[in-house]
This record gives structure tokens, sequence and C-alpha cells, in this order.
């Protein structure tokens, strides 16, 4: 249990999130990593880049800040206390606790962050110098995908988590193997 309460802060560490575009006109590919509390650039002036080519469409600029920049380190920084804390009160019973709360928060992020996706590839500028329509005649999305890969017109985007997502989901995944080993240790003795 203790190993799972401080993996999460390997956050700190390494970006939890990777978009990725692609594009004839790009040889080397456009990127951006999402921290738990900044955006970076995959390669120099991508997020200019990006957000220059997003502005034809209507689409905001990636923002230097979001709120969650401000909300997430201190949740993890809070959750990793209470691990500890259960961690060394050695109730297995209370492991499976920190295991939900630290699975309920990481969909919500998840959630928050397919809001935060959506908002930003549907909410155009009507005023955009570019403006591209679905075959239906509605205004066409240019959301990227929040796992996997898409084509959006002539990029093909990717989105995929990093180091800092994989350190997370094995802190929690060692959670609930403590508490199996505790609740197999409880019954055995």
């Amino acid at each position: 249990m203790f190993f799972a309460a401080i993996l999460p802060l390997g956050l700190f560490l390494f970006p939890l999130w990777k978009i990725t575009l692609e594009a004839p006109q790009y040889p080397i590919p456009l990127g951006m990593y999402i921290h738990i509390n900044d955006f970076s650039d995959v390669h120099p002036h991508d997020i200019k880049n990006i957000n220059l080519m997003n502005h034809y469409v209507g689409m905001k600029y990636i923002p230097e800040a979001i709120p969650e920049f401000r909300i997430f380190p201190l949740g993890i920084i809070i959750t990793t206390l209470i691990g500890l804390i259960i961690a060394f009160k050695g109730n297995y019973k209370w492991f499976l606790f920190w295991f939900i709360l630290m699975a309920v928060l990481s969909a919500a992020g998840l959630y928050d962050f397919y809001l935060w996706e959506h908002n930003y590839g549907h909410d155009l500028d009507p005023k955009a110098i570019m403006k591209f329509t679905n075959p239906d005649g509605s205004v066409m999305g240019f959301q990227p995908p929040l796992f996997g890969s898409k084509d959006i017109l002539n990029f093909r985007a990717h989105s995929y988590p990093r180091f800092g997502a994989l350190f997370l989901g094995l802190g929690i995944a060692c959670s609930l193997i403590a508490f199996l080993i505790g609740r197999k240790n409880k019954s055995t003795s």
C-alpha cells in the first residue's frame, strides 16, 4: 500500500498524456504533452503551430493554464497523504477504500479531459476564416480522440497516456493487490 500511495507522485515527473497531429504538410508531427499542471511542446513551437493552424477553423487557443492545473496537483498530494496514512495504519479494508477513491477520481479526470477536448473541438468561432461542414450540413467538429487515433480533415490525431498515467495506474493497481493480499492473509490466520 505504501508503493500504491507513492507511485502517483510520478505525475509530477512525467507527462500524463500526449496528443500528436500527423499531416503531409508537417514532415515532423506536431504534438503536445499534457502534464498534471501544464501543457508542453513535443518539439519546439508545436503548441504555437497548433494554435496558429487551429485559428483558421475557429478553435480557441490552447491556454497556458486551465483551472484543473491548480486542482489536480493538490488532489494527488492529498490522496497520496491519505494513502500513506492508510498504509501505516495497515488495515487492509482501507486499501480498498483508497483503490475506489483513486478509481473514481481518475474516471472523473478522464471525463473532465473529454469535456475539455469536446469544448475545444466544437465551440468554434463563427467568424473563422475557414468553415467546414459534415455531409449532413452541420458544422464539423475538430475534437481529438480521448484515446486512440482519429482522422480530422487531412490530419491523423493520436491521443495516448504517457508515463505519468502509467505511474497513476500502477499505484491504483497496487492498492487493489495490497487489499487482496491483506484479505487473503486475514482469512488464513
